[in-house]
């Protein structure tokens, strides 16, 4: 067996690391990729790439979408790789415009669909969406300097986002979760109580549960497989019809999850919200007594007893019944009730934690590099050396670091 890479016009073989990967990338790891899929039968876990959306729409539009906006590379404020995040949610826009596109063709309607992006970040998305013609803005918790690059028509706010009924959006059509963290397992729950027509967007990354870090339970499965299944769960659960699909990114977390519609009637609201209640209480290790009967449509309820995580290792010895912090049909009719849906969530810092010395002044930094270089060159070790016309020098070689 011979498999081999070649690159026609390679003068105009402009790298993205999506469409046009990078040569190095070609050579070094695809090829080696290619020889292993080719002799391996391995069924895969994931979806197909771009299942849910016509592939060719999608490359035309990602093609625009990259010419449009490739000057963001060049002027690129953060200290993020500019190539990865501007690429990145270029092709996350192009695939959320056709998915947006055939849905309006679904529907019978023109007028585009609105969105949330909760914790936008570096606000390019909301940025990319807006500038396409879909009324939305971005929150996130803290500011970016290159939001002021943007311009008056990106609406970008600073804000955290705390899970109760004031941070509800019942006049929008999509809510998004873009690498979302601590808000990605909420971003389901909020979606099903804005409003019955509210749909969502989740491109899930770091593993969050709705409080703290997700804890893995299942052996048999990637810890990333398992987070999948935990958000389709959720999305299930405050019944949506949850559909996977493998977006085309530079990221190894690049499976989304879309809720497009509802797998009940807008007239058992109330119910399915109980349910949505008491299994979100269910994963902090207290079940919620459901009130009613359970609807034939509706998902599979967390039976009561199932404390920690209810993923299919439940304990049944451990029964305790709590009383729901908002009840169903507050929810059901828009009430405005104080106080988040589960008091021990709580959104991240303002102020990013310095976790390295990447963030420390530059002079202080110059400062210790050079008393430790005149601390090591005081311990003198001379050393001859010979110059090209034959002369004699010697040079101070310096002493070791000490160990304690």
């Amino acid at each position: 067996m011979f498999i081999s890479v070649l690159i026609f016009c390679p003068e105009r073989w402009h790298s993205d690391g999506i469409l046009y990967p990078k040569p190095t990338w070609l050579g070094e790891e695809l090829l080696a990729k290619l020889a292993r899929w080719s002799v391996e039968n391995k069924r895969s876990e994931f979806k197909s790439t771009l299942s849910l959306i016509s592939i060719v729409k999608y490359s035309k539009v990602y093609q625009e979408l990259k010419e449009k906006y490739k000057e963001m590379v060049k002027v690129w404020p953060e200290v993020t790789d500019p190539e990865k995040f501007v690429y990145e949610d270029v092709a996350i826009a192009a695939y959320l415009l056709i998915l947006w596109e055939e849905e309006r063709a679904e529907r019978g309607v023109t007028a585009k669909q609105s969105f949330v992006d909760l914790g936008c970040g570096n606000g390019l998305l909301v940025h990319i969406l807006s500038s396409e013609g879909h009324p939305g803005r971005g929150i996130d918790v803290r500011r970016r300097k290159i939001w002021d690059m943007y311009g008056s028509q990106t609406w970008l706010e600073e804000g955290a986002i705390t899970p109760n009924d004031k941070t509800l959006f019942p006049d929008v059509d999509w809510l998004i979760g873009n690498h979302s963290d601590e808000l990605t397992p909420w971003i389901p729950v909020i979606a099903a109580r804005s409003s019955y027509g509210c749909r969502f967007f989740v491109l899930p990354c770091c593993f969050f549960d709705f409080v703290g870090k997700y804890r893995r339970r299942q052996s048999k499965k990637t810890q990333y497989r398992e987070y999948l299944d935990f958000i389709k769960e959720v999305g299930f659960t405050c019944g949506f019809h949850v559909e996977e699909d493998c977006l085309r990114i530079p990221s190894t977390k690049r499976v989304c999850l879309v809720g497009k519609s509802r797998i009940y009637p807008p007239t058992e609201e109330a119910l399915i919200d109980a349910q949505r209640t008491q299994y979100i209480t269910s994963r902090r290790g207290c079940p919620v007594r459901l009130p009613g009967r359970k609807p034939s449509t509706s998902p599979p309820r967390v039976a009561a007893g199932c404390v920690g995580h209810c993923d299919g290792h439940r304990s049944p010895d451990i029964k305790a019944e709590c009383v729901p912090e908002t009840s169903p049909a507050q929810h059901a009719a828009g009430a405005q009730v104080e106080g988040p849906w589960l008091p021990e969530f709580h959104p991240r810092d303002k102020a990013e934690r310095v976790k390295n010395c990447a963030t420390l002044p530059r002079d202080f930094i110059d400062q210790v590099v050079l008393q430790v270089a005149n601390l090591l060159l005081g311990r003198k070790q001379l050393s001859p050396r010979s110059s090209q016309n034959g002369s004699s020098k010697t040079w101070n070689g310096g002493g070791k670091p000490t160990t304690t």
